[in-house]
């Protein structure tokens, strides 16, 4: 079949060949989160160092090794550590980690969103083009690596609130309702500084990127679709056409949304067939997803392992990559992260025979 994006030459491409939907001899496995809390040796690394999380993600000399840790047990793609709330320091928007992120002065007005600056993220955010190309020399070809950037609608939600929105983000909902020009405003910013950020990505390696529209099972279909849907859809129509792009909503309550943005694979939630979807893509697209992430954290390793066969299963066919329906929760047992990537490299893809 012809490739619709490139397969550099790396020592396992399974993720790039899944992307673009050719047979694979086991499904590729990821997952959000996979270097964080639940990982002893993450816990053991941070303590040593004695830094607060954000200085972490700031210094490159600890953002690269830890970037690396999910390597030895086996995943087949790694994604860069970082947080989405990185590039809106350059912004003006910075947020303080104590421990969860705190905006001083949420933004709610439109004088606030007005003086918000549009950075270039090279000059701004060299701490990330340096953990990219380290991660990528440390590798010398071994997997892939995926590059991230919060979703617009997100990241407003985050400023809008002044922290984390949690399971509720009611000042949001009130601007976007009550003070749409300036809600949009906001969101034009967002969508024009994440598609020049996942861009910088792309130019220092990054094999592909994801998406992330974290709060995307909070957000009322017809605010979804006059503001989250065509700011996705205006980021990914920006970037590079060699650079695949994930798009990850949150428990996915608008699969049919997500088909229309332009995403080259959708990750979604449990509501969601991933057979359907991909029968409705029509060959368009990939997906990725979606065990659930509090199965492993209550199961034992035999229902993790139970539960990988099954998403395989379920979405049948090239053009899965498996991983989880949101992150790896802090208290996951580590046991049952090593089940389920290595239940994933025992089971068979679906159309395997000849894969190579």
């Amino acid at each position: 079949m012809a490739l619709v994006y490139p397969l550099p030459s790396l020592k396992n491409d399974l993720l790039l060949r899944a992307i673009n939907r050719m047979p694979v001899p086991h499904v590729p496995v990821w997952m959000m989160r996979q270097a964080g809390r639940a990982d002893p040796e993450y816990r053991a690394y941070r303590e040593h160092a004695g830094l607060p999380l954000f200085d972490l993600f700031r210094a490159a000399e600890h953002a690269i090794p830890i970037t690396l840790l999910p390597q030895r047990f086996g995943v087949d793609a790694l994604i860069i550590f970082q947080d989405i709330l990185t590039p809106l320091e350059p912004m003006g928007a910075v947020f303080d980690f104590a421990p969860g992120p705190q905006l001083a002065e949420p933004i709610r007005t439109a004088a606030q969103v007005a003086a918000l600056r549009h950075r270039e993220p090279a000059g701004q955010l060299p701490f990330v083009g340096a953990t990219i190309e380290g991660v990528l020399a440390r590798l010398d070809g071994a997997l892939p690596l995926l590059g991230f950037a919060g979703a617009p609608f997100t990241l407003a939600a985050f400023m809008i609130e002044g922290r984390s929105p949690g399971q509720a983000m009611p000042h949001t909902i009130a601007l976007a309702r009550e003070h749409p020009q300036v809600f949009g405003d906001l969101i034009e910013r967002l969508t024009e500084m994440t598609a020049a950020y996942l861009s910088y990505q792309g130019t220092r390696g990054v094999h592909a990127v994801q998406l992330f529209e974290s709060v995307g099972d909070q957000i009322p279909r017809d605010l979804y679709e006059r503001f989250a849907q065509p700011s996705q859809q205006r980021i990914f129509a920006a970037l590079p056409r060699d650079l695949p792009a994930i798009l990850f909503v949150r428990e996915s309550p608008f699969p049919e949304l997500m088909l229309e943005s332009g995403a080259a694979v959708l990750s979604v939630g449990r509501s969601v067939s991933l057979g359907g979807l991909l029968a409705r893509g029509a060959g368009r697209i990939a997906v990725q997803g979606n065990v659930d992430n509090r199965l492993l954290v209550e199961g034992d390793g035999d229902a993790v392992e139970a539960a990988v066969r099954a998403c395989i299963a379920e979405a049948g066919g090239p053009g899965h990559i498996l991983n989880l329906n949101h992150g790896l929760l802090p208290d996951t047992p580590f046991e049952n992260v090593l089940r389920f990537v290595r239940a994933a490299h025992e089971t068979p893809a679906p159309g395997a025979a000849g894969a190579e």
